[in-house]
Parts: C-alpha cells; sequence; structure tokens
C-alpha cells in the first residue's frame, strides 16, 4: 500500500490545497483533496486489466472551488433537501441558509463540501487510510451546536473503499453526512451511463413534489420506473420515467430498505457491460439517494474534452431520507450531547 500527496493550488483565501493519493498493490488508487473530502480520481481495472477514473470531476483547483456540482464532495451538516429551510428541534424553531430557492440543501452556502478539513494518514500492508476531521461551529449555516465530524476514507489490497463517518456534538442538532461521488465505471466521460446495469436491492421509493422534496410516504417500486429488484438498465427505466412524466428529467430520489437497522448490508450493485467493471454499494444507513445527474448545457467542463453532458454519471448516496427533521415517520437524525453519529459505506470494485 502506498500513499503520496502533492500540491494542488490554494484557496482563493490563500490556504494551501493537498491532494493525497492511496494505492493498492493491484493499481487501484483513491486521491482525495483536504478541500471538501473531495474524491479527484477513483482508478479501477476493466476487465482486460486497463487502469480508468471512473469518478467525474476536475483537473485544477479553480474549478472545483468556483464551478463544481459537488463532484466527490462530503456532504453535511445535512445531505439533500430541506423544505422551506426549517425545522423544529423539541420547542426550538431553528432557520437555515436558503441556497435552493426557499429551501436548504447539502448543508448550505459553506457546507462541508467547501471546508478545508485536517487530514492525517495512516497505513499497513493491507490497508492505506485517510482520517479527515473537521469543526463544524455553532449557529454555521444556521445550525445549532458545535459539531466535531471526522471522516475515515480506507483502501484496501480487495479494491474496496470504505467510509466511516463519526460526530459528536455540545447541542441537539441535527445531521446527514454523504459522499456525492459521480460515476461512471466506462471510464469515458464522453459517453452516457445509460447501459449501466443497476440492481438496487431496494423495495420502496420516497415520492417527491416538483421541487424534488418527499411528500411524506414510500411507495413500492413494483411495476414502476423506480423498479431495479432485478438488474435493469439505467437507460431502459428512464424510458419509462419519461413515458410517465414528459416532465421527468432522469432520477434523484431516495430508495427504502425492507426494515431499518444498523448492519452492514449490500444495497446497490451496478455493472457496465463493455468494461466489465462492477461496483458493489454496502451500507449501515437507512437510504440511499439515486441520482442521474442532469447537467446543464455545457456548465462543467469535462477534462477529457468538451463539456458534461447529461447522464454522463450517477450518484448512489447513501444517506438519511431528505426533509427528515420535518417528518416524524422518518428516520431521526437528531444527535444529541452523549451521542456518537455512527455511519459506514463501502464501494467495492471489481470486474465481470
Amino acid at each position: 500500500m502506498k500513499i503520496q500527496s502533492r500540491n494542488f493550488g490554494r484557496s482563493k483565501n490563500g490556504q494551501k490545497i493537498q491532494e493525497y493519493t492511496l494505492t493498492n498493490t493491484n493499481g487501484v488508487s483513491l486521491s482525495v483533496l483536504n478541500y471538501g473530502g473531495i474524491i479527484t480520481r477513483l482508478l479501477t481495472p476493466n476487465r482486460h486489466g486497463k487502469l480508468a477514473n471512473v469518478v467525474l470531476g476536475y483537473e485544477d483547483f479553480e474549478s472545483y472551488e468556483q464551478n463544481s456540482p459537488y463532484f466527490g464532495a462530503l456532504i453535511g451538516r445535512y445531505a439533500n433537501r430541506i423544505r422551506n429551510a426549517s425545522f423544529y428541534l423539541g420547542n426550538d424553531y431553528y432557520t437555515l441558509s436558503r441556497n435552493d430557492g426557499t429551501h436548504h440543501l447539502h448543508g448550505g452556502f459553506n457546507g462541508f463540501n467547501k471546508a478545508i478539513w485536517t487530514v492525517e494518514s495512516e497505513k499497513t500492508e493491507h490497508e492505506a487510510r485517510l482520517i479527515l476531521s473537521y469543526l463544524s461551529k455553532d449557529s454555521q449555516e444556521g445550525y445549532p451546536g458545535n459539531l466535531n465530524v471526522t471522516v475515515t476514507y480506507t483502501l484496501d489490497q480487495n479494491n474496496q473503499w470504505s467510509i466511516d463517518y463519526h460526530a459528536t456534538t455540545d447541542k441537539a442538532t441535527i445531521i446527514n453526512l454523504t459522499q456525492h461521488s459521480y460515476f461512471n465505471l466506462s471510464g469515458d466521460f464522453n459517453c452516457e451511463i445509460l447501459d449501466h446495469a443497476l440492481h438496487l436491492e431496494m423495495p420502496f421509493y420516497l415520492a417527491v413534489d416538483s421541487e424534488n422534496l418527499p411528500l411524506g410516504e414510500w411507495s413500492s417500486v413494483g411495476g414502476t420506473p423506480f423498479d431495479f429488484s432485478v438488474p435493469t438498465t439505467i437507460g431502459e427505466n428512464l424510458n419509462k420515467l419519461r413515458e410517465q412524466s414528459d416532465s421527468a428529467s432522469g432520477f434523484d430520489h431516495c430508495f427504502v430498505p425492507e426494515a431499518f437497522g444498523h448492519s452492514l448490508r449490500r444495497v446497490a450493485q451496478i455493472t457496465h457491460p463493455g468494461s466489465g467493471r462492477n461496483m458493489e454499494v454496502f451500507t449501515t444507513h437507512s437510504g440511499v439517494q439515486f441520482y442521474t445527474a442532469h447537467f446543464p448545457k455545457d456548465q462543467y467542463p469535462n477534462p477529457q474534452g468538451g463539456h458534461y453532458k447529461s447522464r454522463t454519471g450517477f450518484c448512489l448516496e447513501t444517506q438519511n431520507f431528505p426533509d427528515a427533521p420535518n417528518h416524524l415517520n422518518f428516520p431521526s437524525a437528531i444527535l444529541s450531547p452523549g451521542e456518537t453519529y455512527r455511519h459506514k459505506t463501502i464501494y467495492k470494485f471489481s470486474t465481470n
């Protein structure tokens, strides 16, 4: 196992940005910035052993700082949306920053995706890891409490990328952390992800309104475009979604398991038939947000040439439900003093 680092530029405030690269003996490597915990590259082999990057991103820091749809970033304090940027916590009413119309998205204007994280590294014969830590201060973006967060990225010899989230607070608050990498297992970012075959082991999904906020109940995926209970290409179900609604731009929905718990379980598997690359997702969390990247035309430069097009990447974000603080029937997002927030996710790579 190897850990290397290099200078990746400076922020507009003059802070030094470092990129750390973890590499195993199979050649699989994971590159991470101390800015936002961003994954800049993830090299994995195809069925012939040829390595390619399978996550969307940029080659320069300025693009991440100025023009990024959360490429590869850690998201917090609360991933996804909170309706009207407000919630009650006991008898106290809190208002958050409104960075998505009248709503709050992915932690606000200066969420964890824009934080400079403290980074420590360590390795053994079988694993290399980065330990990222950050203090989110009381009232940041409107959230109560000083929140101490630690996120550990681990790459092992079995081509598994593990993410361990821990957090504590000195005042009751809400929390929902996730990782926002966009994957394209073909390694060709000029190709859409429509031919990827997805198996989601989640029998329900959250229906949403026109502003992508949950209506409050979960529905069965059976007989709907959301049914990935057997491996189905993303393109096939996208076509069904368009037939159902002319205004549907793609998937941006939270999928729900049969039962809630804290055990590590597989929730998704996705395969690219052309390259043979396969990715399995394991998590201890309640939901998985499946997003098919509805990028505006010519907005995000593609390092492989031109600009990223819509549906050139997908996200499988393990997280609590969107707007959970405003739904008593959703899993609780509250963290109190004396408690520890814990959540683990593994992305495992192999070839067919």
